[in-house]
């Protein structure tokens, strides 16, 4: 049988699912049966522009023409307007490349996604998959960290730590065996940008893990993803399975003399085992609980031994500064914040969805030119950076860039690259008490400030918005926040005062505390 030429492709991804890819593309492939027309569907991973899904693209003579959002009912009508040659129809997006919220970004880890079928080797190839591996094959492990180191990667889920100097510490390390973990475990509200990588390019982040082995002297991996990505542990699975089989992963690979394979681990869903220590100690059979530092996983992690923690988005992006060089990926960013960052946009919001972009785009680039300003139509107020234990920045930053310093300087993190947009009617007060509340409940209870201050800090919180005793529950609170933020064993308990204390010091009339009255910062 010869092959459609003609192929649409639609969503795969667990985003466009939930908006009913799956019904749009079955009425696709019936309505073209229907018709005696031939075509092929491909089901790629999303673009990110989840106010359009599914958005259904056909590929033309002149490019991908792009429609959206295509429900199951739009489908004949679609046939009708002739879309399988790019016909006009009052869903046409024009072509794909050209909708001005995919042009203005700078998508180097996710330059493939949205555009190659998933679970296609030959795609993968044919659109610069493998190069970057290719390239490591050929250098000794002391330049691929070099390579890395001076790329300028930091890691990408939340502590930014050089990415190069923790893979030369494993480099260094004698032991009998070495680890790769891969922390998929994204339990942060209104982050996605790891399941987008594992369900629309789940190869690149096989391919970051296997010159990270090669680097560090590592011949097994594991990646450690939560129950709740059902589609993501199904496609990276098939994918492993495709990998091994054309010997990108196993012994010998490609011929070389580096061996490496890797699996997935599903966790229960418990937020902490996002932290590094508490997944190892999951990987292992145990009860995901924070572990001491000293030693570092990279020289005492999985099992005993020296293991590279990386996150989704820091292995996926190493094999584009494999393929294309350090001064390639430099060349982006700003300051010490260099390449890009997948900026994950939720909340109250027009047109929310995965932007990367450049180190350097301001709050206030990504509020309006992306996210099209609030959904309800009223001013913003707060924006929260970081996920649930990200601090608060009022209209007065909108105008920061995002720049892992930058942000320092105002008492707030980039984490995994969350921006969650509230409006005016935002209850800052109600927020932050939220966040101790999240703490209390996903804290492992190891450690007493965590465990403990996380419910009195909830509660003297409560005691301010029933206005009891004003003042001296305030000042209390910040005396917790501050045993919390240096006594906590992890980030978890160490962090959860960050979104309390940017509330206070930005909101303080919801909490009934005169503006002028500034509260302390405790560092």
């Amino acid at each position: 049988m010869s092959t459609p030429s003609i192929t649409v492709y639609v969503p795969g991804d667990a985003g466009a699912l939930a908006l009913g890819a799956d019904a749009t593309a079955k009425a696709l492939a019936a309505e073209a049966d229907r018709r005696g027309q031939s075509m092929r569907v491909v089901r790629n991973g999303s673009r990110g522009m989840f106010w359009l899904e599914p958005m259904v693209e056909v590929a033309t003579a002149r490019g991908r023409q792009a429609y959206g959002p295509v429900r199951a009912a739009d489908v004949a009508g679609l046939f009708d307007a002739g879309f399988l040659d790019g016909g006009d129809h009052r869903l046409a997006l024009g072509l794909t490349e050209e909708i001005s919220w995919l042009k203005q970004q700078e998508r180097l880890t996710y330059a493939r996604v949205g555009i190659t079928d998933p679970l296609s080797l030959e795609d993968y190839v044919a659109n610069d998959g493998y190069k970057g591996l290719e390239r490591a094959l050929t250098l000794s492990p002391e330049e691929i960290v070099d390579e890395v180191t001076r790329s300028g990667l930091r890691g990408r889920g939340g502590a930014a730590f050089p990415t190069g100097i923790k893979w030369n510490t494993v480099r260094g390390a004698e032991a009998e065996r070495k680890y790769i973990a891969c922390n998929a475990d994204e339990g942060d509200s209104g982050t996605y940008s790891d399941r987008m990588i594992m369900e629309g390019d789940p190869l690149a982040l096989i391919e970051g893990m296997t010159i990270a082995a090669r680097a560090v002297g590592a011949d097994y991996g594991y990646v450690y993803l939560r129950s709740e990505y059902p589609h993501a542990i199904r496609t990276l699975r098939a994918a492993i399975e495709i990998a091994r089989e054309a010997g990108w992963l196993g012994e010998k690979i490609q011929g070389s003399s580096t061996s490496f394979d890797v699996e997935v681990r599903v966790g229960a869903g418990a937020y902490i085992c996002g932290e590094e220590t508490s997944m190892l100690d999951s990987l292992e059979g145990k009860r995901g609980m924070i572990r001491p530092k000293p030693p570092l996983p990279a020289l005492k992690g999985l099992f005993g031994m020296p293991t590279v923690v990386n996150n989704v988005i820091s292995l996926a992006s190493v094999p584009i500064i494999l393929d294309r060089g350090a001064k390639y990926y430099e060349d982006y960013g700003v300051g010490r914040s260099r390449g890009t960052l997948p900026i994950q946009l939720a909340g109250n919001l027009r047109t929310p969805g995965l932007v990367e972009k450049a180190f350097g785009v301001t709050l206030r680039e990504l509020i309006d030119d992306f996210g099209g300003g609030t959904a309800s139509g009223r001013p913003a107020r707060a924006v929260q950076v970081g996920g649930p234990l990200g601090a608060y920045f009022d209209e007065s930053h909108f105008d920061l860039p995002l720049d892992y310093e930058e942000f320092q300087k105002h008492f707030g993190i980039l984490g995994h690259g969350g921006v969650v947009v509230f409006d005016d009617t935002v209850d800052m007060a109600e927020q932050a008490r939220f966040a101790m509340e999240f703490c209390a409940i996903e804290s492992c209870g190891k450690c007493t400030p965590c465990r403990v201050g996380s419910t009195r800090g909830r509660e003297l919180i409560e005691k301010i918005m029933r206005s009891e005793d004003v003042d001296a529950n305030h000042a209390q609170l910040l005396k917790l926040c501050d045993v919390m933020e240096n006594a906590s064993l992890c980030a978890l308990g160490g962090m959860a005062p960050l979104p309390v204390l940017s509330a206070l010091r930005q909101f303080p009339q919801d909490f009934g505390i005169a503006p002028s009255e500034e509260p302390a910062h405790v560092e």
